[in-house]
């Protein structure tokens, strides 16, 4: 990107993309626009002579903002051990069930590119990553910055970056074993048969049909459900598919009238419960073999709030 004069066309172009990183390093919506909001304002802070002096605003741009998430990053630890339950990434609804906010600026989610790396099963893998290793490889391995960009982010030689990189890429690979241009070739049918999955989980679900549910679940299955202290969920993940099911069966007999539908969740097939037009719960799923292996169930108000204009 060349000179941008004042900058402030240059550095207005970036905000998309700089939403899409801060998500996927924050797995928060609202702390991603924050974050995205707070290199912002530190561009517009500098005097016209100095934004006239930076070449790329946008590289600018990703630098401080990649520093203010590293920062998130540090302090959220010690916010989401005082959280009620356990923490899930925000879940996000497909650009094209989004309403949109008229003539208003454009809402955060809208600008999300949803692919792989933003997946619930991809997202909680990166929770389990220190911050540092989380910044370098979800900037490299998912954006493609080079290491010696990484490094004035994170404040360490672009090797010790390389390193932090691949430990974040070890973990990754240790819950996800890496595809193969087979499975990649494989990539449509397995979506239709996790959402045929889905759908079948549906269907059991509004039936109450404990049977069809033991069966679509595998024997190992676990659910994990954030309420975060202000709608009911379990506190501890649901484990074994038979438990599973007996949890989703006593969810269904406590809120009659609930709705259900198929909804894509962070670019995979997922279902929204509502009740009387209320979206409450939105769950994501991983599924093998035909049988689902993983539910996230996302029952805190704050982070369903896209989802009020999802429809």
């Amino acid at each position: 990107m060349g000179r941008a004069g004042t900058g402030i066309g240059g550095a207005a172009g970036e905000r998309a993309q700089l939403i899409n990183v801060a998500y996927r390093l924050l797995g928060s919506l609202t702390e991603a626009e924050d974050a995205v909001q707070e290199a912002y304002t530190r561009w517009y802070a500098l005097p016209r002579s100095r934004q006239e002096e930076i070449a790329s605003p946008g590289a600018w741009l990703t630098t401080v903002t990649g520093r203010v998430c590293l920062d998130v990053l540090g302090s959220a630890r010690a916010r989401r051990e005082r959280y009620v339950g356990a923490w899930l990434p925000d879940p996000l609804p497909d650009r094209t069930e989004w309403a949109g906010r008229g003539t208003g600026p454009a809402d955060p989610a809208d600008q999300l590119v949803l692919d792989e790396s933003v997946t619930m099963a991809f997202l909680v893998v990166l929770e389990s990553m220190t911050p540092a290793e989380r910044v370098a490889f979800v900037l490299h391995d998912v954006f493609r910055y080079p290491f010696a960009e990484i490094a004035r982010i994170v404040g360490r030689t672009p090797a010790a970056c390389k390193q932090l990189a691949a430990s974040g890429r070890r973990r990754v690979r240790a819950a996800r074993p890496p595809a193969t241009a087979a499975d990649r070739a494989e990539a449509v049918r397995a979506e239709a048969v996790r959402a045929e999955a889905v759908r079948q989980v549906k269907e059991a679900w509004q039936a109450k049909d404990m049977t069809a549910l033991v069966g679509l679940l595998d024997p190992a299955a676990v659910m994990t459900a954030d309420g975060g202290g202000v709608a009911g969920a379990a506190l501890h993940p649901v484990e074994g598919g038979a438990r599973i099911a007996q949890y989703m069966i006593a969810i269904a007999d406590r809120a009659p009238g609930l709705e259900l539908l198929e909804r894509s969740v962070n670019g995979t097939p997922g279902l929204v419960a509502r009740r009387a037009g209320v979206v409450l719960t939105v769950a994501a799923f991983d599924v093998h073999d035909g049988h689902v292996t993983r539910i996230w169930a996302v029952r805190n108000p704050e982070k369903l709030r896209p989802w009020a204009e999802a429809d």
